[in-house]
């Protein structure tokens, strides 16, 4: 509220500005942004203040809107009422998750005939606040699933220039790993190392719903299976056992585009193994090897073939 104050003008009349708007927060999915970590690590975001109006009907400045850069695959949740605000499956989507308050009006905007002096202002609108659950879904052309120590590691390692951690015990693996792998100068895919999966991962055992949330974005997986398990368990048995836990988390993912492949062929039992399993589910199964490169062109062409044929919405698998 304000009055003009001029010398030789009598009866100066209102000159309240108005206030400016508050900035609103805004999530963008970012190329390039791999984690949410940074957001993770700060409690409250806040963006800044409109400055308020002044006199001579001075507009007072509007805030800057605070923009958040997320990782594509991000999930923004109100926690309040537990409904999806936005999935920011692919680069370059935002949504305004609190909107800035509204400035509010000086005494200037109540003058009128009658009312020639207004002591009346609005103080305008509040920002909104809002408490949010943000969850990552890794978006990938290409998931390797398979028991822990299966060698999806090292085939990422050899396959992409990704350095996941590796080494000879179960879960090396905890949080999902992305390489970019080259199929030609021009043709690429994102191929995912996602967490090792184990029996009754449906209900949360292991790193259970960790890897299985992280399954559902994958358009094709590798199934890499282990020919000669650490616990002696039958290769046949852990593949139809993962099948089993992916069918059961999500019905959808047992019509998934699967790519089956025996890994560690160097080893004398991998093509007696390979041999059996393509027997028991009816269709090709690899031998691939990670250390020694066998079998990884043909692994490579599979997986091509299955990436042309979901761009062209063809059903067919690769293998």
């Amino acid at each position: 509220m304000s009055f003009r104050r001029e010398k030789y003008v009598a009866r100066g009349g209102p000159d309240g500005g108005d206030g400016g708007d508050g900035g609103s927060i805004i999530l963008v999915a970012k190329p390039g942004v791999d984690s949410l970590a940074a957001v993770a690590h700060k409690q409250c975001w806040r963006a800044e203040h409109g400055q308020p109006g002044k006199p001579a009907n001075c507009h007072g400045r509007s805030a800057h809107d605070l923009t958040i850069e997320v990782p594509p695959g991000t999930i923004v949740i109100d926690q309040a009422t537990g409904l999806v605000l936005k999935d920011l499956a692919l680069p370059g989507e935002e949504v305004v998750v609190a909107e800035g308050g509204k400035g509010g009006r000086g005494n200037a905007h109540f003058k009128s005939s009658t009312n020639r002096a207004p002591r009346q202002f609005d103080p305008g609108v509040p920002g909104r606040i809002r408490r949010l659950m943000l969850e990552l879904k890794v978006i990938a052309d290409v998931g390797l699933v398979g028991l822990p120590n299966a060698g999806k590691s090292t085939l990422l390692s050899r396959l992409s220039r990704a350095r996941p951690e590796i080494a000879d015990y179960a879960f090396t693996t905890k949080t999902p790993m992305l390489g970019i792998v080259s199929l030609s100068l021009d043709k690429t895919f994102v191929l995912a190392d996602l967490p090792g999966l184990i029996e009754g991962a449906h209900l949360g055992v292991g790193l259970g719903h960790e890897f299985l949330r992280h399954v559902e974005r994958a358009g094709i997986l590798v199934h890499v299976v282990e020919p000669m398990p650490v616990d002696e368990s039958d290769p046949i048995e852990n593949y139809h056992a993962i099948r089993s836990e992916l069918v059961q988390y999500d019905p959808t993912l047992g019509d998934r585009v699967e790519i089956v492949a025996v890994s560690k062929s160097e080893l004398p039992v991998a093509e007696e193994v390979r041999s059996r399993l393509q027997a028991a589910i009816g269709r090709e199964v690899l031998g691939i090897s990670a250390v020694t490169g066998q079998g990884l062109d043909r692994l490579l062409s599979a997986i091509s073939k299955a990436l042309a044929n979901r761009a062209a919405g063809s059903p067919e698998a690769g293998a």
